[in-house]
């Protein structure tokens, strides 16, 4: 049996998607081996094989661990009895940081889905497209309450801002002139503008 915690009391699963998520970004998820894995995680193959079963559902978990994080915290903002351009600002301004503090999972995840099976590949774009669903449905709310503009498709919308977002970790930089949260108001600003009736 599997071992549910190394040494130190780290969990193993942990252990082994830190370990991934370092060397599919350091070295891309192709020229990674799973032998190199579970060296840096300090666990044995079959640690691996218990919790993950292969090196792709390990790159699956990657992203996926990000995007429940983001659905979680959008369907609080939607659920928040807050006006809709308040939550709609702050789903926005919090996709982008949480993006940000979690940029090696976006950088990895973009380079490498082609790597997934079509199977595993489906069930993340229906979990990323649940998430533009939810985003969606609050620019929609306030067009037709009119505290949006009509003007532009709510879907137009929704590509127009995740393209920025999606785009994050190709240009920032945590030494670069601005913050996570200082990039966060600019997009969300730009959103909100745009948006304005």
């Amino acid at each position: 049996m599997a071992r549910t915690t190394d040494g130190d009391g780290a969990p193993v699963p942990r252990k082994l998607l830190s370990a991934a998520t370092r060397l599919f970004a350091e070295h891309g998820y192709d020229k990674t081996s799973v032998q190199e894995i579970v060296e840096a995680a300090g666990v044995t193959k079959g640690a691996l094989y218990h919790y993950f079963g292969s090196k792709e559902d390990l790159l699956q978990e990657v992203y996926g661990r990000m995007l429940r994080l983001q659905q979680e915290r959008l369907d609080a903002f939607a659920r928040s009895g807050a006006p809709v351009d308040v939550r709609l600002r702050a789903a926005a301004a919090d996709v982008v940081v949480t993006t940000i503090e979690n940029l090696h999972d976006a950088t990895i995840f973009f380079r490498s889905m082609h790597h997934l099976s079509p199977e595993k590949n489906k069930q993340v774009r229906a979990e990323r497209r649940r998430y533009h669903e939810r985003f969606r449905a609050l620019v929609e709310e306030g067009q037709s309450s009119g505290v949006f503009s009509a003007a532009t498709p709510a879907d137009l919308v929704v590509d127009y801002y995740f393209g920025s977002v999606h785009h994050l970790s190709t240009w920032y930089r945590p030494d670069g002139p601005l913050t996570k949260e200082q990039v966060a108001d600019h997009l969300a600003d730009l959103l909100m503008r745009a948006l304005r009736p």
